[in-house]
């Protein structure tokens, strides 16, 4: 196979995943009143960059051959935190967006220590640190409240240049610093193999453990970073569960959408955003199309549905899991 065959035929779910979002994002603006407008670009892309932090924190789980059900609550945990420590002046502000990220960054070794060395399945462990973690969010904030230095949730809420929105910009800071390390680091591919075949990785010699255990880790460090920016658009913290179970549940979806396998040890965190973004414009199709709001959850499961069979149609073709990466 050529290279660039090889190329093509790697990055297929994340291509997928961006015609998938193009194709509903021409539908959306093609009906949008204003059209396509530098404010239409940038609610758009701020409400895209939540679903994409936390199919990004899924994306590193999955890969793994794991499932982390407690992404959404862990986002909504660093919500609350926020609200309450990224306030006053610059370096009160820049600690405590440090302190954010960090106890995303905890959430998530806790989730690996109690899989990889607790030897629990991944759905039953993330149930119950996502409990655990709302239950802190609820402490912190059993009512809707607090605030956030505005200059920061301007600024990363906002348009560089007067075009093009800053959380963009953001996320595209998140992916060069965090998933490409990770995707080419030692322990990046030792999470790839872990997903592929743990059996055969731990025979090669291959550190899984600590593969695994830096995939969760950096999936907690993402989703705080999507908490960060929930604080930010909306310059409060709430614990709302229905919200956590929410992004939790769409942040698979979106895994899927964006050509990532649920079987584990092939996908890209590009491809999850991508699939992210067309998740998050399903619900603005809707709206545009003033669709009445008691068929929108019918009808945007439909259309997810559809989204997710096309994008996993490759599946219906691999006779042997090796075919994935010939």
């Amino acid at each position: 196979m050529s290279e660039w065959r090889y190329w093509l035929n790697e990055q297929r779910g994340t291509l997928m995943g961006l015609a998938i979002f193009l194709l509903m994002f021409a539908v959306y603006i093609a009906n949008h009143p204003a059209g396509l407008t530098a404010n239409v670009a940038q609610t758009a892309a701020n409400k895209g960059v939540l679903f994409a932090f936390v199919a990004m924190a899924q994306t590193l789980v999955v890969i793994t051959a794991g499932i982390d059900l407690s992404v959404g609550m862990i986002f909504i945990l660093t919500n609350c935190l926020a609200s309450w420590i990224v306030v006053g002046e610059p370096l009160p502000t820049a600690l405590g967006v440090l302190a954010v990220l960090a106890v995303g960054m905890i959430c998530g070794a806790i989730n690996g220590l109690l899989v990889i060395y607790g030897r629990l399945q991944p759905i039953v462990a993330t149930i119950a640190t996502g409990a655990v973690y709302f239950g802190l969010a609820l402490l912190l904030r059993p009512f809707p409240g607090g605030s956030v230095n505005e200059d920061l949730a301007d600024a990363l809420t906002g348009r560089l240049f007067g075009v093009i929105p800053s959380s963009l910009v953001a996320l595209a800071a998140a992916v060069a610093l965090v998933w490409l390390p990770f995707r080419r680091s030692r322990l990046g591919r030792a999470a790839y193999a872990a997903g592929s075949s743990e059996q055969a990785a731990f025979m090669s010699g291959v550190p899984i453990r600590r593969g695994k255990f830096a995939a969760y880790t950096l999936a907690g460090l993402l989703a705080a970073m999507g908490g960060l920016f929930l604080t930010f658009f909306t310059y409060t913290g709430e614990a709302a569960y229905a919200s956590g179970s929410g992004y939790t549940l769409w942040s698979i979806a979106a895994v899927v959408l964006g050509g990532v396998s649920l079987y584990g040890g092939r996908g890209s965190a590009v491809g999850a955003i991508f699939g992210a973004f067309a998740a998050r414009t399903t619900g603005d199709m809707l709206f545009v199309f003033d669709v009445d709001p008691l068929w929108q959850p019918l009808l945007q499961g439909v259309v997810l549905m559809i989204a997710v069979s096309i994008g996993s149609i490759a599946l219906l073709r691999v006779r042997n899991r090796l075919d994935w990466f010939q």
